[in-house]
């Protein structure tokens, strides 16, 4: 029970730094750095930190039929993922963006059905939707859309980014129970340096890293150590414990989140809607959360 219940925190720690994140990188893009520069940065930056970690742990060799799941992982949970991500993020509102990310629950729901045979109860399912519908709230009144140079491609980019995190949830819950985290992150992130290189490098190169601002340098920063390394170091342990449906529904509280680091730093206001969507939200991760006494997890 107590390692489920740290796999609990840790979905929430990393659900907490994705929230903080949407705002974060809308800042730096794409005045200082390009969607796709960004991600390649992101990528090597977190496999540097991942393989500098992993040579601490003792070393694990992937076994040879575990590679084509491998690739398949880093494919959707690294490269389609954070390049449609970021490009979408780009086009549209962080808060939009946050919303759209609500649609993984449902993604990993219909995939697990088809590719795991997980079952889906009534209890999960009422989970899912109210959590959903406190969210579409949450983006329909609590906020304007505001501004966006393409908000329908964006948010379309999103919805693809949050598909292809479902797919990889489901993919890489087998491994994590062979593997040791770091193991799987530092290649994972080795196999998708290798797809995002193309995309990014050429935005990457005409960064001009003498006049960006300290402040600007700091949100790098934090995106390479706690979005791209600490969060998935968090979500690959949390995943040990629970199933890729229940590890996705804390995708519901990246609007909340979002939302709230928007009040703290003062560009956005607290109202009903809010209020009330923030429950809707929390209710349906509770639902979802809540082990049936039967179940192991």
């Amino acid at each position: 029970m107590r390692s489920r219940n740290t796999a609990f925190l840790l979905a929430f720690l990393a659900a907490l730094i994705y929230g903080v994140s949407f705002t974060v990188a809308k800042v730096v893009m794409p005045v200082y750095v390009q969607p796709f520069g960004f991600i390649l940065l992101r990528v090597l930056g977190a496999a540097l930190l991942f393989w500098t970690v992993g040579l601490f742990l003792k070393q694990e060799k992937i076994e040879v039929t575990d590679y084509p799941r491998l690739l398949l992982g880093a494919v959707f949970g690294i490269a389609l993922n954070q390049l449609s991500f970021f490009k979408g993020l780009n086009l549209t509102t962080p808060i939009n963006a946050s919303v759209i990310m609500v649609t993984s629950p449902i993604m990993v729901l219909i995939f697990s059905s088809f590719l795991i045979n997980e079952k889906a109860t009534k209890k999960k399912v009422l989970g899912i939707f109210i959590g959903l519908l406190g969210a579409v709230l949450l983006i329909v009144f609590g906020k304007d859309i505001g501004t966006a140079t393409n908000a329908t491609l964006g948010n379309a980019l999103v919805f693809v980014n949050a598909s292809s995190y479902a797919l990889y949830l489901i993919l890489i819950k087998n491994l994590t129970k062979k593997y040791h985290a770091i193991t799987l992150a530092k290649w994972l992130y080795l196999l998708g340096l290798i797809m995002v290189l193309p995309f990014g490098f050429s935005e990457l190169s005409a960064v001009d890293w003498t006049s960006m601002p300290l402040p600007i340098l700091y949100r790098v920063g934090f995106v390479i150590v706690f979005t791209s390394f600490m969060t998935y170091m968090f979500n690959l342990f949390a995943i040990k414990e629970l199933k890729p449906t229940t590890l996705s529904i804390f995708i519901y509280l990246q609007p909340v989140i979002a939302s709230s680091y928007a009040l703290f730093v003062g560009s956005d206001s607290l109202n009903a809607i809010k209020i009330g969507a923030t429950v809707l939200i929390f209710i349906g991760v509770y639902l979802v959360t809540r082990r049936p006494k039967e179940a192991l997890n």
